[in-house]
């Protein structure tokens, strides 16, 4: 049995790390609110632009665009994995994690390069299968989200672009609510017709000038640059949601973990002193007996 010191000293150090997972709940539960009404008001606007691009691609006809045509056989295979930066989220890293290998398993036989965004994910990228092209943070000191998705995008565009790539899918957490997130695959480049989506008003009436594929040509990037930036705030509420869930799980486990030590620490301490008045009942008997 550890003795009342050594039973203390790990009530202190529970009592510490306590002190450290509640000031992490806090600051979780602080940024939440802001991380989640941020992704709150890109997801509209992100709804909205798919549909009117599906709605143009429809009404536009037969249009000749690379991204919309069927992906290029024999070239490889880019995958965006989105992570957080940071852990102590529970497993909100590593499922997203481990639903991009299955992703990538059931794409066997493919040469992949993968593309990072948080520093979880080019941590897992460097033990799979596959070439790391390129990786960024996901909440940069330097630089907003907005630019940082810009530059994902870009770097996307430039690739496929150049024939590096044949597709694009990316594979980040879906924001469900505060308790749940899941990971989600899909892809990003060919765009491939969403079917029941959200329409918008018809463009039967609207003359595009100076021509659809124009149109297209300006639109598709910033759709991409824009579904990028919408998965990154997703990404960053998921986080700071699980985090929150995570850090009150711990903070709670801590409490009950000092509950029980310290009935264990009372116990040994009133054994310890039972037996100190017995040494002590025991001398004085010796002496008594001594005496006469």
């Amino acid at each position: 049995m550890p003795s009342v010191r050594d039973l203390r000293d790990r009530i202190k150090s529970l009592k510490n790390t306590q002190q450290i997972t509640k000031a992490m709940k806090q600051v979780a539960a602080a940024r939440i609110r802001r991380a989640e009404a941020a992704m709150r008001a890109a997801r509209p606007y992100a709804q909205r632009m798919r549909a009117m691009l599906d709605d143009l691609v429809e009404k536009g006809g037969k249009i000749d665009h690379p991204w919309l045509q069927p992906a290029a056989a024999g070239k490889p295979l880019g995958i965006v994995l989105m992570t957080a930066d940071k852990g102590l989220a529970g497993a909100y890293n590593a499922n997203t994690i481990r639903e991009a290998e299955k992703y990538a398993r059931r794409r066997a036989g493919e040469s992949i390069l993968w593309y990072a965004v948080g520093q979880k994910a080019a941590q897992a990228v460097r033990r799979v299968k596959g070439e790391l092209a390129a990786n960024w943070v996901l909440a940069s000191k330097e630089r907003s989200m907005v630019e940082q998705a810009r530059l994902v995008a870009e770097r996307l565009t430039g690739d496929f672009a150049a024939g590096k790539v044949g597709e694009i899918a990316i594979v980040r957490p879906r924001f469900i609510s505060m308790l749940t997130q899941h990971p989600e695959a899909s892809r990003l480049i060919p765009i491939e017709r969403e079917a029941g989506g959200e329409r918008v008003a018809s463009l039967a009436s609207v003359e595009f000038e100076p021509d659809g594929v124009t149109v297209l040509s300006a639109l598709l990037p910033k759709y991409l640059e824009f579904t990028i930036f919408a998965a990154m705030q997703e990404t960053l509420a998921g986080f700071f949601a699980a985090q929150l869930l995570a850090m009150t799980n711990a903070t709670d486990n801590a409490g009950k973990l000092i509950d029980e030590l310290t009935v264990v620490m009372n116990s040994a301490r009133q054994a310890a002193i039972t037996k100190e008045i017995l040494e002590i009942a025991g001398g004085a008997e010796a002496l008594r007996a001594a005496g006469h």
